[in-house]
């Protein structure tokens, strides 16, 4: 479990394909000596496990599936992408329940300067419209952020300027895509809504 608050921004390294058909990523990053192999950490809002700590870079998987249908299967080497160890249960919780598992990908359709902070417009496909709301909760490559406006197929979110500085949120250009993962609560109480719908007896 995660909360959406990014500890630290790495760079991609090396991309090295695997015999399972999957990639192996190095990413350079100031965690790696706080990491061991076999912890969990959300890159770019995925969970994946640590293999292997090397010089002050962590290495992971990216699996077959995981690089269809998150942006994982994008990146290339420089490439920024945001870190964050799992939540501790002793610790402070902000953001929000974040869980690395991405329902989708947006489309980033534009960025523009409000002051010292930003907007950025983001597209999302039709699948996910039930799953958001305005000034709700959403993931975007791993950042907890609020849902500032909400329309059919776009929602804007305003960023403030540490997370514009601190996240890869900066780096991103219309056209980029980004991974996105919806409030849990809502996917739960949407799911439980059409199990109700669909056992709700039938009037003769």
């Amino acid at each position: 479990m995660f909360t959406g608050l990014i500890e630290s921004v790495g760079r991609i390294v090396a991309l090295t394909p695997t015999d399972a058909g999957g990639t192996t990523v190095r990413i350079a990053t100031s965690l790696a000596p706080e990491l061991l192999p076999g912890d969990s950490v959300a890159i770019n809002g995925v969970c994946l496990t640590v293999t292997r700590i090397d010089d002050h870079a962590m290495l992971a998987d990216i699996g077959p599936e995981t690089a269809r249908v998150t942006t994982l299967g994008t990146l290339q080497p420089e490439h920024l992408v945001n870190l964050e160890r799992p939540m501790r249960a002793d610790s402070r919780f902000g953001g929000h329940f974040v869980q690395g598992h991405v329902d989708g990908r947006g489309v980033v359709d534009s960025t523009r300067a409000d002051g010292d902070a930003h907007w950025v417009t983001i597209g999302f496909f039709s699948d996910l419209a039930s799953y958001l709301v305005p000034k709700g909760s959403i993931a975007v490559d791993g950042i907890s952020l609020t849902i500032a406006a909400l329309r059919d197929d776009q929602f804007d979110v305003m960023i403030i300027p540490f997370t514009w500085t601190h996240t890869n949120l900066s780096s991103l250009r219309a056209g980029d895509s980004v991974n996105l993962e919806c409030d849990m609560i809502g996917k739960y109480v949407v799911r439980a809504l059409d199990i109700a719908g669909r056992l709700r007896p039938t009037v003769t």
